[in-house]
């Protein structure tokens, strides 16, 4: 770290601390370089970094809501839409494979683990408990937060993520006698950072080979209680999967994929930022799972898509109940375990809409994502980030329909990079870098981590998905402005001048 003109060393900690108590005046400068940057009055609070979170959703292309207006009206069973996305899913990946639609990508996962994960309930005795082992990536409240933390050093991981009151909040989805094993991956580094001072995952060096040695490791100690094993299903290098295979797999998702056949167990891959067809390939990974949130890449409505095997899908679509009627039918859409998560009618139109475009138009997809690339860079190149270390990583994802701005490796140097907040600042409302989003009128996208994901749909395509450019330019120039507010007022860049003159 750097030193005070007293010698005295400054602390991490206490960058936080000078941002918290320069935060009001950060957003005030925001806000005017915003303006600056082209975000006019009738932009703010219209125009988003991305269509993909939770608290304000993308707009639908007009091809999904002419398929929902069409058919909202129209006496329509539901079990034949559940046909269609079967079909299409089968179109795709091959007979040996299937599909459901559901409420929330998050109803997928917890839908998939109780159906594949924990212990039988009925007959007579005591029950056992399983485990399943997760990789220790980001968000790990998702695919990691449906059993007890192991070892114990993780339980509270979660913190303060989706506190209510009393003894629910991230504890209430836990399943009945499941435990995560959560396992750090070679190559990441763990530090805390933040207002909200936490741990944050850092994953753009992860070793994949070494991580999924560790894995097998571990898998070996748990055998005898082994459910199975989950994993992110994204491939950039924030998210700890930047290696690949030559055919662009991701190369430690495929060494799960193999760690979980030896064991004979499932593999579930939580692909919510992620697209069916387009994106990352189920096959070529050997998962058993892979869930999507059709929402954030795709363009549908809110609707969960699930994908797999079908030796794993049937126990899920009868938790769904839509894999058949007790009297020997071939589809239904009735009442079952999982009733709750149903996704209704007009979700369904707008999800297999979504998914007949990827199929016959995957470049709609693929060509806004590449000029928002471009655009990004270009704009990258124009601000003055790079002030706080060449360690700023933009990438593209195909599967996630996202450009990544990584920039934990600004931190290498031996001195203060460019500030990182955690998901828990995010959850506590004192994340600088997505308060400051919004401060520039935009729609915040994920931005903590070191990590700032980017994509279309809020404001920045048009009704048949096309860039807009000039909006999309506007948007990413207020994000770089407002990076650079929030680096000045952190004292980063004259520690690192200090630093360099020593």
């Amino acid at each position: 770290m750097s030193r005070r003109p007293n010698g005295s060393q400054i602390y991490r900690f206490e960058l936080y601390d000078t941002l918290a108590r320069s935060a009001a005046a950060i957003y005030d400068e925001v806000r005017r370089a915003a303006a600056d940057a082209g975000v006019t009055d009738d932009m703010r609070g219209r125009i988003g970094l991305t269509g993909a979170v939770s608290s304000c959703h993308g707009l639908l292309t007009r091809r999904v809501s002419a398929a929902i207006d069409a058919g909202a009206r129209k006496v329509i069973e539901n079990s034949a839409l559940d046909v269609e996305v079967r079909r299409l899913v089968k179109s795709y990946y091959g007979d040996d494979y299937d599909g459901a639609m559901i409420a929330t990508c998050e109803a997928a996962l917890w839908v998939a683990y109780d159906a594949l994960f924990t212990p039988p309930l009925a007959g007579r005795g005591e029950n056992y408990r399983t485990r399943y082992i997760a990789p220790y990536e980001r968000h790990m409240h998702h695919q990691a937060g449906y059993g007890r933390p192991f070892p114990p050093r993780y339980k509270d991981l979660y913190a303060d993520r989706g506190v209510t009151a009393g003894e629910m909040g991230m504890a209430g989805k836990r399943l009945e006698n499941l435990d995560t094993v959560i396992v750090p991956m070679a190559g990441a580094e763990y530090p805390c950072h933040g207002i909200r001072y936490h741990p944050v995952p850092l994953l753009s060096r992860v070793d994949a080979e070494a991580t999924a040695a560790t894995l097998a490791d571990q898998a070996a100690i748990h055998a005898p209680l082994l459910a199975g094993f989950a994993s992110l299903g994204y491939d950039t290098p924030g998210y700890g999967h930047g290696a690949r295979d030559p055919d662009g797999t991701p190369l430690l998702q495929r060494r799960i994929a193999a760690l979980a056949r030896r064991y004979n167990v499932p593999y579930v891959t939580d692909n919510a930022w992620g697209v069916p067809f387009v994106g990352t390939d189920i096959r070529a990974t050997g998962a058993d799972v892979m869930t999507y949130s059709m929402d954030k890449a795709a363009g549908a409505p809110t609707v969960g898509l699930i994908v797999g095997r079908e030796n794993a899908m049937l126990p899920i679509r009868r938790a769904l109940g839509i894999h058949g009627d007790r009297w020997g039918t071939t589809r239904s859409h009735g009442k079952a375990a999982y009733v709750t998560v149903d996704p209704g009618k007009e979700a369904l139109l707008g999800g297999i809409a979504a998914m007949e475009v990827l199929l016959e138009r995957p470049e709609s997809f693929q060509e806004p994502l590449d000029h928002l690339y471009a655009l990004t860079r270009e704009e990258f190149q124009r601000s003055d980030l790079r002030q706080y270390g060449d360690g700023w990583l933009i990438t593209r994802s195909h599967n996630s329909m996202a450009v990544e701005v990584n920039y934990e490796q600004t931190w290498d140097q031996g001195c203060p990079g460019f500030p990182i907040f955690t998901i828990e600042d995010m959850y506590a409302g004192s994340n600088v870098v997505q308060n400051a989003m919004k401060a520039a009128g935009l729609v915040p996208t994920i931005g903590y981590d070191a990590n700032i994901f980017i994509s279309l749909g809020m404001g920045t395509t048009d009704e048949d998905g096309r860039l807009m450019e000039k909006e999309a330019r506007v948007m990413v120039r207020a994000l770089f402005r407002a990076l650079e507010i929030i680096g000045r007022h952190s004292g980063v860049r004259e520690m690192r001048r200090e630093a360099a003159r020593s």
